[in-house]
């Protein structure tokens, strides 16, 4: 009878025991659950901060006028005057377009007396924005057929690469002749270039001999001055070839370059 009584108590003993461990699992899962659901939430909100940070970036890339600002940046330091008059908008419009990049933080500015020049970042930019044109030339058709509707068939003759232009020139059978203007070729221009704006060309053709190979390049695969520059040299009858690439580009691939005067 006693061990029957005893027997029974263990049961009932067990049964709380056992609720009492399930009531705390229950409430060791729900605060799990509550933990999780906070951690959740927290890590959206990060990942909400997170592009919205990296969506800055890409608005203050939504603008062609600003991708030209960026690409003449690229040749050097300039003033706002400057980069209104060459992308052909009012200098009031070329100052909100460089605010839009400064608060992005793709350009820094400085103050030298009345006036404020503006600059790349850093190479990163660069690096940005050509990815950027890479991609588009591997997925947009359409940038295909703009091209080649200004250009024409740019394949005659064929463009330089930066290799053979590097192995051309230690030949010393070569002209590379930077067609920029004068200010971008003293900004930093490939080492051993020769200064010929393209508007100065024919002017300055009698002093170019036709012994020579020519290599013209300008601001970036884009840029008409290198185009212009080798038409005129051909038509003159030299040999002339354009630089597949800017001097961005050369830059950033590690390329000797150099910074210097304009001599006539």
């Amino acid at each position: 009878m006693q061990s029957r009584r005893h027997d029974a108590a263990c049961r009932r003993g067990t049964v709380l025991v056992e609720r009492f461990h399930e009531g705390s699992l229950l409430t060791e899962m729900h605060y799990s659950i509550e933990y999780l659901n906070m951690s959740r939430d927290v890590h959206r909100a990060f990942k909400d901060r997170l592009y919205g940070q990296f969506a800055r970036v890409g608005k203050a890339l939504a603008s062609p006028s600003r991708l030209e600002l960026l690409e003449l940046l690229a040749q050097g330091e300039r003033s706002v005057d400057s980069l209104a008059t060459e992308a052909a908008i009012s200098t009031a419009n070329a100052s909100q377009h460089l605010q839009v990049l400064r608060d992005a933080g793709l350009i820094e500015s400085r103050k030298q007396g009345l006036f404020v020049h503006y600059r790349l970042a850093d190479e990163s930019v660069l690096a940005l924005t050509t990815a950027l044109r890479t991609v588009a030339e591997r997925r947009l058709a359409e940038l295909e057929r703009v091209v080649r509707e200004h250009f024409g068939d740019r394949s005659d003759p064929e463009p330089v690469s930066m290799q053979d232009l590097l192995a051309r020139d230690r030949s010393g059978r070569i002209v590379i002749l930077d067609a920029r203007p004068a200010s971008e070729y003293a900004a930093g221009h490939i080492a051993g270039a020769v200064s010929v704006p393209v508007e100065e060309l024919k002017q300055r053709l009698r002093g170019l001999p036709k012994t020579k190979e020519y290599v013209a390049y300008c601001r970036g695969p884009y840029c008409v001055y290198a185009d212009r520059a080798v038409e005129l040299l051909r038509t003159s009858g030299r040999r002339a070839r354009r630089l597949a690439v800017g001097f961005p580009e050369w830059k950033a691939a590690g390329h000797p370059v150099a910074e210097a005067a304009v001599s006539g």
